[in-house]
């Protein structure tokens, strides 16, 4: 069985302050100790990937955000390995597993179709974040690629007393609604910035996003329900609501920052749909 596998591994060699390329090495290794072919590329990745078997990512959310945008219609399948500062997708997928666990789990399992989404033309995997989510992402600047979880948190901290509400327009599953909104999180996976559940009831396979809506909230009851936030037990709040869709439409009266798989847009409107099925990725929980 091993010898049908002839895999490309792509690395992002900025990811995870070099962590990433640290996994390749590794990578390799143990593919070379059960003579399975391999052939790395680093950050010169190759126009297509014709005559493998399949595609092993190595980096964070960012990396796999870029991969998914340069080869939209790639078919083989696909396996990302945690070696980002953000992680939060390749969590979705394999959980907590060891590197080298991962890898056996990979090599023994078929791969399984994994929804995607569009918005704006951007593909993604993980979700959108619209209001304080996309402020956190623009105010973090370049520490979200070399910090993590705690610089992601810290900008919370930073910037949650102090945000405004925006006063946005939603259409979705056939009504408009018109109010102001502090986050509007439309998510296929569960969790961002590193450990935040934002989503917990996300699932990546059964052809829905998972909308979560949080309203206009006093500020000191913002900081108190972020702990809930953090673990996921935020859904029965009073001023958070939720629903699934399969396509909506944001609007705003001004240009607003945002994120897709924790890479910063700006816009006034956003379209978002999902994709069901869009990627084959093998070993993935779903």
């Amino acid at each position: 069985m091993i010898h049908s596998f002839n895999i490309a591994i792509v690395c992002n060699t900025l990811a995870g302050n070099g962590y990433s390329e640290h996994l390749t090495r590794q990578l390799q290794e143990l593919l070379e100790r059960q003579q399975i072919p391999c052939t790395a590329f680093l950050d010169d990745w190759p126009e297509r990937f014709s005559g493998f078997s399949d595609i092993f990512i190595l980096g964070g959310d960012g990396t796999l955000n870029h991969f998914i945008n340069r080869y939209p219609n790639i078919s083989i399948p696909l396996s990302v390995f945690k070696g980002g500062s953000g992680n939060d997708f390749g969590w979705k997928l394999y959980g907590n597993l060891s590197f080298e666990a991962q890898v056996r789990k990979v090599l023994a399992a078929a791969p399984r179709p994994v929804d995607a989404g569009n918005c704006n033309g951007r593909l993604f995997l993980n979700g959108v974040g619209i209001g304080f989510d996309g402020e956190v992402v623009r105010s973090m600047g370049r520490k979200r690629i070399i910090a993590g979880h705690l610089a992601y948190l810290a900008t919370v901290i930073r910037k949650i007393f102090f945000f405004r509400e925006k006063v946005l327009e939603l259409e979705y599953n056939g009504r408009i609604e018109r109010d102001k909104y502090f986050m509007i999180s439309v998510a296929n996976g569960s969790r961002y910035g590193g450990g935040f559940l934002v989503a917990p009831q996300a699932v990546v396979n059964d052809g829905w996003l998972d909308l979560v809506i949080i309203r206009k909230i006093h500020p000191l009851k913002r900081f108190l329900y972020l702990p809930r936030v953090e673990k996921g037990k935020h859904l029965s709040l009073s001023v958070i609501k939720t629903d699934k869709v399969k396509h909506i439409a944001i609007r705003a009266g001004q240009t607003l920052p945002a994120h897709v798989d924790g890479e910063l847009i700006e816009d006034k409107e956003f379209n978002i749909e999902i994709l069901p099925g869009r990627f084959l990725f093998r070993g993935a929980n779903v």
